[in-house]
């Protein structure tokens, strides 16, 4: 009696570079060709194509993305290159001219369609039968995901490119927000990270719209979507939040522990005058204020942020102004970055001096020392409290965590010394026992 063998799946590797907005949109994609029967490798050498997903923010992620393009030919020879750089098809193809198909940013169709015209999917795949997760394909562990709202900005930074990149702001259905996050938690996922380009708009262009959830009216807007998430009993991070005046209203569902108390705003500098070069918001004082006033009301309130310096037209005098404003402000958890021309950037064509390089470097290392003074010195009054870590990482040492503080592959991380029985995705009470800049260490507790 003879058997037939029956064809195998074709296989896929792929890429993801970039920001937690790109890599949701690789697990669509990844979700995509799952369902037509696609298998997901993790090798070039296995792969019939492999795609690169790429971002195109500052010049560093672009040569980042070049060089990743050029190894993927090396090893594999069939790519594709999609994601934020997409939009610069001449220069992908100027420094890799094989590359087989370039497409932009949440341009998920044609990147399946290319995927098909080089590797067709098999004919007698059903994906009735052989069922991908509801969840979809994720690229995260599995106890915590990316819950993205919406795509594109209103915003017109002068530094920035995203909206020629990705559009003007549109919000997704907040019924499909909120049915993709319960599908999430009941695949077991333990913490939901609410990503967007600005999350304080969700729903603007929408002018708020009442949608519908589990039969009950939810408005598509910021704070009816936190309090209904905050029902799904997991943890539920914002990012990428502007300081419109409505977020005033989630420190309230924060102190009442229906959401993690902790706002990723992304201030950028405090300097009125670079502000304003900037296109920024440039109540830094007012902003001191609600800062003040939302620690009152919820004390346990983190802050992050990102910076840049060396921004065109910043002065010893502006640079000395955001120092002095952080020490005012005491951030917990900060980022910077020094400023980098980004081609087709309005910055390219301000009338201001350029800071040298050199300068950069420096003001850049001051500011670091300057944070991480104040973060140090924050971290250090969590010593002998006590704090719910979610487990991420288990080894014969112990366990690496995050409490509500710690945002993944961003901020820091909790060290459990005793915590080699634990499994990722497990959530234990623990009391801090040291901390240094960035990082907390702790032990279990019944």
């Amino acid at each position: 009696m003879s058997t037939t063998t029956a064809p195998a799946n074709p296989k896929v590797g792929f890429v993801s570079l970039g920001c937690p907005k790109a890599l949701v949109d690789s697990e669509r994609i990844l979700t995509q060709l799952r369902m037509e029967g696609y298998d997901v490798v993790s090798t070039y050498q296995d792969a019939d194509v492999v795609v690169v997903n790429t971002c195109g923010f500052i010049d560093s992620a672009k040569a980042e993305s070049l060089e990743v393009i050029g190894e993927a030919i090396k090893e594999n020879g069939k790519v594709i290159v999609t994601g934020c750089m997409g939009v610069e098809e001449g220069n992908i193809r100027e420094v890799h001219p094989s590359v087989l198909a370039v497409t932009g940013p949440q341009q998920y169709e044609q990147v399946v369609n290319a995927v098909h015209e080089v590797v067709p999917p098999k004919q007698d795949h059903n994906p009735l039968i052989d069922l991908v997760p509801p969840q979809g394909i994720k690229l995260t562990p599995r106890h915590y995901a990316y819950l993205k709202i919406s795509e594109g900005c209103n915003h017109s930074c002068s530094f920035c490119i995203i909206p020629s990149m990705r559009g003007k702001l549109v919000s997704r259905p907040v019924g499909d927000v909120l049915d993709e996050a319960q599908r999430l938690v009941k695949a077991g996922v333990k913490e939901l990270l609410v990503i967007s380009q600005d999350t304080s708009a969700y729903g603007v262009d929408v002018k708020y719209r009442t949608g519908f959830w589990n039969g009950a009216p939810v408005k598509t807007r910021m704070t009816e979507l936190c309090e209904a998430l905050s029902t799904l009993g997991v943890w539920v991070r914002l990012h990428y939040v502007y300081p419109y005046p409505h977020v005033d209203e989630l420190i309230p569902l924060m102190a009442a522990g229906k959401i993690l108390p902790y706002l990723d705003i992304p201030f950028q500098h405090a300097s009125p005058k670079v502000l304003k070069a900037m296109k920024r918001p440039a109540f830094e004082d007012k902003t001191l204020a609600r800062i003040k006033n939302w620690r009152e009301i919820c004390p346990d309130l983190i802050i992050r942020s990102t910076f840049i310096v060396g921004f065109p037209g910043e002065t010893e005098e502006d640079f000395q102004y955001l120092l002095d404003w952080l020490t005012e402000a005491q951030l917990d958890r900060v980022g910077c970055f020094q400023y980098s021309p980004v081609e087709g950037a309005p910055a390219n064509d301000l009338d201001l001096d350029v800071v040298p390089d050199d300068v950069k470097q420096d003001r850049w290392e001051r500011f670091m020392a300057h944070q991480q003074a104040i973060s140090s010195a924050r971290l250090q009054m969590r010593i002998g409290r006590e704090i719910e870590v979610l487990v991420d990482e288990v080894d014969e040492q112990g366990a690496v965590g995050r409490c509500f503080f710690d945002a993944p592959e961003i901020d820091g991380n909790v060290f459990i010394d005793n915590g080699s029985h634990l499994k990722p995705g497990d959530k234990v009470w623990c009391k801090v026992t040291d901390a240094d800049e960035y990082d907390l260490w702790a032990e279990q507790i019944a």
